[in-house]
């Protein structure tokens, strides 16, 4: 009895810490998904930041070639 008990308590603390493994490594690569994710987005706002410099520096330049001309008429 005393045996059977001591193997269950044995077996409970096996698995318990192999459920804590189990835990911790699931952590571990939710985390590296959630950075790999984190990396991706930071580099397509980066991306989308420079068009939209690009895009204002030539619509800017786009206006001022109308006023450039009327300049000269002036």
């Amino acid at each position: 009895s005393r045996g059977d008990i001591g193997a269950y308590m044995n077996r409970l603390a096996y698995a318990s810490a192999n459920l804590a493994t189990t835990i911790e490594n699931t952590q571990a690569a939710e985390s590296v998904i959630r950075d790999v994710d984190m990396a991706m987005e930071m580099t397509s706002f980066t991306k989308n930041q420079i068009l939209l410099q690009a895009g204002t520096a030539m619509l800017a330049q786009a206006n001022m070639a109308p006023q450039q001309v009327l300049a000269l008429f002036g």
